[in-house]
């Protein structure tokens, strides 16, 4: 099939939408469909259209369905728009009626969903291949944090959570990811000048970032709104413990028996998790031994499968006329 895969970043970003459209891109070719990957749908005839994000692809989503009323349309969603947009924006809730199926990244996300729409959706989790482990640094405890400085992220949880470590904590939190917007920029540097424990190292390129996780002893995922983040396949993938904010983006990712939550926006409570992860060995293995039970769902083959069966479900039988929002 031809494939139009809309995304709302480009190559340039770098940031999960993107990773993710690049990774589906090939997963398909390699199935032997013909796919062109673009931020805005040039009207280049396609036989299916995968779209990243309700609100933000709105305009290629529209324009195609208005096109091709007949061809299938798949929307994946992402974390702005299962806890955000979905419910307030009125492109995003157009989006969803013109899907023919909806895809989500995590078990939890079906749950924001009306029941017709629950009913055409499809749960991928995405996944990274295997990252094998280095020596970790002696005499520190490595904790890393991965991501864009953005609200979402509530990214300098894990370094307010450095004030409340004991004085003998060897902890180091080492934060990989741009900062967006002066005032993040800013904050960014006046928390690095002010705390000790917590080191910003701005973007860095992806190869970096993995080899900075292979030699981790932790990660910390402190997200207010996440819609099933890559960064923990990765941190799985590397045999990497995880200690979350307990939101569902989240628990859908890692399970609900996970035992390395903490509530959203305290970093008193992160602050000991991560003293815990730091000094109970019992506890340490307990993360890794849950980690490992839930990268099964998140290795390459299984996302590539899942995918492609989704798009199978349409190459044989066009959908029905869609309905005009």
């Amino acid at each position: 099939m031809r494939i139009a895969l809309i995304t709302p970043y480009g190559r340039e970003h770098r940031n999960g939408n993107w990773h993710t459209a690049a990774r589906w891109a090939r997963f398909l070719r390699e199935a032997g469909h013909e796919v062109r990957v673009q931020v805005a749908w040039d009207g280049h005839p396609a036989d299916l259209m995968l779209a990243l994000h309700a609100r933000r692809s709105f305009a290629s989503i529209r324009a195609f369905a208005d096109r091709f009323p007949t061809r299938p349309l798949l929307l994946a969603l992402t974390g702005t728009d299962l806890y955000r947009d979905i419910h307030e924006d009125d492109n995003a809730q157009q989006a969803l009626e013109l899907a023919h199926r909806l895809i989500v990244l995590q078990a939890r996300g079906v749950d924001e969903l009306a029941p017709h729409l629950a009913a055409r959706t499809r749960v991928i989790y995405q996944s990274a291949p295997d990252i094998g482990r280095r020596r970790p640094p002696r005499g520190v405890f490595d904790v890393l944090v991965i991501g864009h400085l953005r609200a979402e992220k509530d990214p300098f949880r894990a370094a307010l959570a450095t004030t409340y470590l004991p004085e003998t904590s060897q902890a180091r939190v080492t934060h990989l990811g741009s900062a967006l917007g002066e005032e993040m920029t800013a904050t960014a540097e006046m928390a690095q000048y002010k705390l000790p424990r917590w080191i910003w190292r701005g973007e860095v390129p992806h190869r970096s970032v993995l080899a900075h996780l292979a030699r981790a002893h932790l990660m910390v995922i402190s997200s207010v709104m996440e819609g099933g983040a890559n960064v923990i396949c990765e941190a799985l993938a590397a045999e990497v413990p995880v200690l979350a904010s307990y939101m569902p983006g989240n628990i859908g990712m890692l399970g609900e028996d996970y035992p390395g939550y903490f509530p959203v926006g305290d970093e008193r409570e992160l602050a000991k998790l991560l003293s815990r992860a730091e000094n109970d060995p019992a506890f340490y293995s307990a993360l890794i031994d849950h980690a490992r039970r839930r990268r099964a769902l998140m290795r390459p083959e299984h996302e590539a499968s899942r995918l492609r069966q989704t798009v199978a479900e349409f190459e044989q039988r066009p959908p029905r006329r869609r309905p005009r929002p």
